[in-house]
């Protein structure tokens, strides 16, 4: 849904002898798109944050005794268990060790379901058309007919949200990374780019996404945690007030009580998958339903009317 379309409009470029571009070599050309912009974020972005770790965790175990000190100073503090918390904090590293070196495995399944999906996508977009005439073959003319329309009217929609949705990403992932830089937030590029993606999950993704901006900020300075708080509020209340009501104006047509039932519902079924595609199945549900399930009044509006006098 989200990639087709691109691919359609780059197999649209003429090449020598006036041939279009096929299929093939348009995925490729958006893949190396897409990888290129990939491995320039992780270029820039990644290396301080590195450089960062690395200085933490070799700095950790001097820097205990002071820790402890200081919070032995906070009222009730004997009551927290800090000398348990120092001990446990000083064998960190290599109990961190050990769980990277026991969950290797597991990564290792995550990696491939992710490579999964990566070719299942390549697939879609080269033989999806031919895969839905298929299925739509297996129906009856007549029920084909009326489950293609109300099908293309659910594509309509979805696609309406998704490109709505990548404008609101955008324009919070731009906006956010130059209110980190002004604010000398460490690691603004990367971060920046992280409020964009994550607000692809409505409400959830920027709430979290900002609680770890703030943690980071913090590490500084209080001021610059106040300041990343006070631009996401007001984020927040331009997106709700002026751009969704205008960018995502009769895409979806959900209620907002329905977009979180769908997000509670897509995270407990599927987790991070499941609320990524929580509002775009949610709307395709909503035109399945108003197409076989809603009773719609047949009578004409005279019948029910009373009669002038």
């Amino acid at each position: 849904m989200v990639l087709t379309p691109v691919v359609d409009s780059i197999m649209l470029f003429e090449v020598r002898g006036g041939r279009r571009i096929s299929r093939g070599l348009a995925i490729a050309v958006l893949l190396s798109f897409a990888f290129l912009a990939l491995a320039l974020l992780l270029t820039l972005g990644l290396p301080p944050v590195i450089h960062d770790l690395h200085q933490f965790a070799t700095d950790l175990p001097a820097r205990i005794p002071d820790i402890v000190a200081r919070i032995k100073r906070l009222p009730l503090a004997d009551k927290l268990g800090v000398d348990t918390f120092a001990a446990r904090a000083e064998s960190g590293l290599s109990a961190t060790a050990e769980y990277l070196f026991t969950s290797f495995p597991l990564w290792i399944g995550h990696i491939f379901d992710l490579l999964t999906a990566f070719v299942l996508c390549i697939y879609f977009m080269l033989e999806g058309d031919r895969a839905y005439a298929w299925i739509m073959s297996l129906l009856a003319v007549e029920k084909r007919l009326r489950l293609a329309v109300t099908l293309e009217k659910a594509e309509i929609r979805m696609s309406k949200w998704l490109f709505g949705q990548a404008l609101l990403m955008l324009i919070l992932g731009v906006s956010s990374t130059i209110a980190f830089g002004f604010l000398h937030v460490r690691y603004f590029v990367l971060l920046g780019v992280l409020m964009g993606l994550m607000n692809i999950v409505p409400i959830a993704g920027g709430v979290v996404t900002i609680l770890l901006v703030g943690a980071i900020a913090a590490l500084d300075s209080w001021t610059r945690m106040a300041g990343v708080f006070l631009f996401y509020l007001i984020y927040v209340n331009i997106e709700n007030a002026y751009l969704t009501p205008r960018i995502m104006r009769s895409s979806v047509n959900l209620m907002g009580l329905a977009v979180i039932i769908a997000l509670i519902a897509g995270t407990e079924l599927a987790g991070v998958a499941g609320a990524l595609v929580a509002v775009p199945t949610a709307a395709l549900i909503a035109v399945l339903m108003d197409e076989y399930m809603v009773q719609k009044d047949l009578m004409p509006p005279a019948i029910d009317s009373p009669p002038n006098t």
